[in-house]
């Protein structure tokens, strides 16, 4: 008897020490680490969101790295990446590519409506520029755009809007769009080309300043002048308006899909609102009292 005894209880002991071992190894939302990689142009609205996570869940860890945005893509398809966030479409290639390897649908987390946006320095004459300049000036070997380099996010989607490929493009590069922004004066016949997030934070000293070094020039588009502005953007009329989607590689619900659905959330998107962007699932509601 005594025997049994035993071996019932070493095999209950055994049966706890398993559960224990798979609950440790189950899917968690609110705690582990995470690597986000971005494109610098849209950092700021990503670490904010990654700060509003970790407040959120602290024992939560996330770390936002830099990287071209294709790039990026490269390590998502790869396994090197958990969550990137991408801005420009997938083509029909990529989208099955990303579905064979994750064995994943391919579901983007949309989350906020950015855009890339033309700039010149504060005393420039130039007011506004059309959509026939940026295509003919794309093509010309003057090189009068500066982007912040290949495989970014930038260049990918100016290529997408002209319905050219990247390296049909004829452009010069300063690395980084903040340096874009601090450098333009040495070139006052360029013109940069930048993420509207670079600087896009209303209340923020940094933003500030790099605000008044230049104007964001309004686009032109069949006679029609469009801003970079909320109401631009909320109505996706600003013609170089970008839809920032979170891709993920992870098949739980872990810390990766928790964070991207925080980001969707009504706190997560009053986030966005605060970087100066717009909300893609949050929309202004009106009221009208009688």
């Amino acid at each position: 008897m005594k025997n049994s005894f035993k071996i019932v209880v070493v095999f209950i002991l055994s049966i706890m020490l398993i559960n224990c071992k798979k609950e440790e190894k189950s899917p968690s939302y609110n705690k582990g680490d995470l690597t986000i990689f971005t494109d610098e142009s849209f950092q700021s609205v990503t670490e904010a969101l990654a700060d509003g996570y970790m407040i959120n869940y602290p024992e939560t860890r996330i770390k936002v790295a830099t990287k071209k945005e294709d790039l990026g893509l490269l390590d998502l398809l790869n396994g090197k990446a958990k969550v990137i966030v991408m801005s420009r479409n997938l083509t029909t290639e990529e989208v099955k590519t990303y579905e064979e390897r994750t064995d994943l649908k391919f579901l983007p987390s949309k989350f906020a409506a950015d855009a890339v946006v033309f700039v010149v320095p504060k005393n420039s004459p130039k007011e506004s520029i059309s959509m026939e300049e940026i295509n003919e000036g794309m093509l010309s070997e003057n090189k009068n755009f500066i982007f912040d380099g290949t495989n970014s996010s930038n260049l990918n989607f100016v290529a997408e809007k002209l319905k050219k490929q990247p390296k049909d493009l004829k452009f010069s590069i300063i690395p980084g769009n903040k340096k874009i922004i601090e450098e333009l004066g040495q070139y006052p016949d360029k013109i940069g080309v930048v993420g509207l997030n670079t600087f896009s934070r209303p209340y923020d000293k940094a933003s500030e300043k790099l605000r008044e070094m230049v104007k964001v020039l309004p686009v032109v588009q069949k006679g029609k002048q469009y801003t970079p502005d909320f109401e631009g953007l909320r109505s996706m009329e600003y013609p170089f308006t970008r839809v920032l989607y979170f891709l993920a590689n992870e098949g739980n619900f872990n810390i990766a899909n928790g964070f991207m659905r925080f980001s969707c959330t009504h706190l997560g998107q009053k986030i966005v609102q605060k970087e100066g962007l717009q909300p893609y699932n949050v929309y202004r509601r009106e009221v009208q009292m009688r």
